[in-house]
């Protein structure tokens, strides 16, 4: 019984150590590592955002900023998840720059990248008008929004291992392998 006890025991270490390996490859990089991440994808997202905002706007169907906000709110859960309120705030700090810096400027060819409120708006569908607007702000309160939430919400479980079966637990694990053990 002593013996099964103390094979049991680097089993269980092992695993809680495996669990780190687990995780998505993001999550297993150091420190510095992970918020520069975060600060790259919060710049990505800016951009990607400005280019997919208007999509469907003249036709009143804002889908492309449906699209910017589903990947900032995606992008804001993870870097939450990988680094707490530090890696939100890179992140927010990444794309909000890139948005309203270099984005609401005028991008190539002089053309706005961000166009927002329009001389003669009764000729022009509502979300044309005012789709830009939308995204400058709502870049900027996703992440705002997400802090707000409690952190329980942004816990990344670590996967089962391939050759645990999901569903059981543990102990349940160690006592069906003390059965079979054969007794000296």
């Amino acid at each position: 019984m002593t013996q099964h006890m103390q094979e049991s025991q680097p089993k269980t270490q092992s695993r809680k150590n495996d669990d780190r390996t687990l995780m998505p490859w993001s999550h297993r990089l150091p420190a510095w590592a992970r918020l520069l991440i975060d600060l790259i994808v919060g710049v990505a997202v800016g951009m990607i955002g400005t280019m997919a905002h208007r999509m469907g706007a003249s036709a009143n169907i804002p889908y492309g900023l449906v699209l910017a906000y589903v990947l900032t709110a995606i992008a804001t859960w993870s870097a939450r998840s990988r680094d707490g309120a530090t890696g939100l705030a890179l992140h927010l700090i990444g794309s909000s720059l890139m948005v309203w810096t270099v984005m609401a400027g005028y991008g190539p060819g002089g053309d706005a990248m961000i166009p927002v409120g329009f001389g003669d708006s009764a000729s022009l569908p509502y979300f044309s008008n005012n789709v830009g607007y939308f995204w400058l702000y709502g870049v900027v309160l996703i992440p705002l929004v997400m802090l707000a939430l409690p952190k329980r919400w942004f816990t990344m479980p670590p996967r089962e291992a391939d050759d645990a079966p999901e569903n059981v637990s543990d102990e349940s694990q160690e006592t069906d392998n003390a059965a079979d053990q054969p007794v000296d």
